[in-house]
C-alpha cells in the first residue's frame, strides 16, 4: 500500500472519489457538494488557515487501487488550551481493513507530531464544529445537513488503533406533526408579555446586525467551556452565504432583553434531501435539477444547528419564546414534518434536558475520540459546561462594574 499527499488536480479527484466507492451501494449516503469539500482545504477560502494548516492523503493498493483517504490539521487558537497540544483528523474513509485505516491514522499522527502536537482527535473538522464532526455509533440512518455519516466498521477501526471516548454528541428528533408540550406555551405566554423581552427573525439586509449580535451572544454563552474560542464573525457570514439557496430567514430567531441580544436559534432546511440527487456536482443542470426539487418541497426535514442563551437569561423563558415564534412559521410550512437537533454533547446537560422537554426522541449517537501520542500521558473526557453558568456570569459581571 502507498499513501499519497493530495497536491494536484489528479490527487484531488482521487480524494473526491474515495467515498463514491466507499458508499456505491449504500442507501443513506449523500454525497457533500465537491466544491464544499475543496474550500475547506483552500487557504482563500478557510480563514482557519490564518492560525491554522491542514494536509490531505488518499490511500492506494499497490496496483494502483483506491482504498482509503484522511487529512489531518491543526487549529492553534484551540490546539493549547487542553492537557496536551492537540490537533485534529477528518474525512477518513476506508475499507474494512486495520492495516489500510492504521496506514492513514499513522500518517496522521507523525504530521501532527512533528508539529508539537501530543494528540489527535478525530474524526473532527478544520472549521467549526456545526459539520464534520464526530464519528456516527448509533442511528445509522438519513444523515442531516453536515452531519457526519459513516459505516459501522469505523468504530472498531478507531478504537483498535487506540481512539478513546472523549465525548459522546447526540442528535434528537423532533416530530413536528405533534403539538409541543403545553407547559412551553404557558411560559411563552408569560415571557411575551413582558415589554423587555422582544423577538425578531434574521432578516438579510440587516445581516451585519444579525452577525453582531450572533456573536455577542455565542461567546458569552460558550465562554466557561474549557476549548472555547471566540466565534469568527467571517465564517458566521460565510456560512450565511452559502446556505443562502436553501434559507429561510423565519427559521433564524434572536431574542433581545431591552434591546441587548439574549439569545438566538439557527435552523436549516435539510437540503441533503436535495443533494442526494445531485452527486457533488453542482453545474448548470444540476442548478436547474436544485430548483425544481426545491419548488416541489422535497425538503421536508429542518435541522436546528445551534442554540445559545446568555447564562443570566437562562431559566427565565427565553426560550419558549423562541420556540413559539418558530411554531408559528412551521405551521406555515407543514411539508416539515421533522427538525433534527443535532448535536448536543455530554458536556451539555442543560441544552440535554432543553432536548428532552420539547419532546424530542433520540436519533443518532456520535462520538469524537481522542488518540493520545504516549501512553505515560493519563487520558481525561471532556469537562463538563458547569451547571452554574448563570451564577458565574453574575458574578463576573459584578466584578466587571467594580473594576
Amino acid at each position: 500500500m502507498q499513501i499519497i499527499e493530495v497536491i494536484d488536480k489528479k490527487s484531488v479527484k482521487e480524494f473526491q472519489k474515495v467515498p463514491r466507492l466507499i458508499y456505491k451501494n449504500d442507501p443513506f449516503w449523500v454525497c457533500p457538494l465537491d466544491k464544499e469539500v475543496e474550500i475547506i482545504f483552500n487557504p482563500k477560502e478557510n480563514s482557519f488557515f490564518k492560525h491554522g494548516e491542514a494536509i490531505r492523503w488518499v490511500l492506494k493498493t499497490d496496483s494502483g487501487e483506491l482504498i482509503g483517504r484522511v487529512a489531518a490539521f491543526i487549529n492553534r487558537e484551540k490546539a493549547y488550551k487542553y492537557q496536551q497540544p492537540t490537533g485534529g483528523i477528518g474525512f477518513f474513509e476506508c475499507i474494512n481493513d486495520r492495516k489500510a485505516a492504521f496506514m492513514l491514522f499513522d500518517g496522521c499522527h507523525e504530521w501532527l507530531s512533528q508539529r508539537g502536537m501530543e494528540a489527535m482527535d478525530g474524526p473532527v473538522n478544520f472549521g467549526e464544529n456545526d459539520v464534520n464532526w464526530g464519528l456516527l455509533v448509533e442511528g445509522f440512518i438519513h444523515p442531516g445537513l453536515g452531519m457526519n455519516y459513516n459505516p459501522p466498521y469505523y468504530r472498531e477501526l478507531f478504537e483498535s488503533y487506540g481512539f478513546k471516548f472523549y465525548f459522546e454528541q447526540v442528535s434528537n428528533h423532533l416530530d413536528m406533526t405533534k403539538p409541543f408540550p403545553e407547559r412551553f406555551w404557558k411560559i411563552a405566554d408569560w415571557v411575551l408579555k413582558k415589554p423587555e423581552f422582544t423577538f425578531c427573525h434574521y432578516e438579510r439586509k440587516f445581516t451585519d446586525k444579525f452577525i453582531h449580535d450572533m456573536k455577542d451572544i455565542y461567546d458569552t454563552a460558550w465562554a466557561f467551556h474549557e476549548s472555547f474560542t471566540p466565534l469568527d464573525e467571517q465564517v458566521i457570514r460565510k456560512t450565511l452565504e452559502k446556505t443562502r439557496a436553501f434559507l429561510d430567514e423565519e427559521m433564524i430567531w434572536f431574542a433581545y432583553y431591552n434591546d441587548e441580544p439574549v439569545a438566538f436559534l439557527i435552523m436549516f432546511p435539510d437540503v441533503n434531501q436535495i443533494l442526494k440527487h445531485l452527486n457533488g456536482k453542482l453545474h448548470l443542470w444540476n442548478k436547474l435539477k436544485f430548483l425544481y426539487l426545491k419548488s416541489k418541497k422535497t425538503m421536508t426535514r429542518a435541522r436546528v444547528i445551534i442554540m445559545g442563551v446568555k447564562p443570566k437569561f437562562q431559566r427565565q423563558g427565553v426560550e419558549s419564546g423562541i420556540f413559539w415564534h418558530l411554531d408559528k412559521k412551521m405551521k406555515k410550512t407543514p411539508h416539515i414534518t421533522e427538525v433534527e437537533l443535532s448535536w448536543v454533547g455530554d458536556f451539555n446537560p442543560k441544552m440535554r434536558a432543553l432536548h428532552e422537554s420539547v419532546g424530542a426522541t433520540f436519533g443518532k449517537r456520535h462520538i469524537t475520540y481522542r488518540k493520545l501520542f504516549s501512553d505515560k500521558t493519563e487520558f481525561h473526557r471532556s469537562g463538563i459546561i458547569p451547571v452554574d453558568t448563570k451564577e458565574k456570569a453574575i458574578r463576573q459581571d459584578k466584578q466587571d462594574e467594580f473594576f
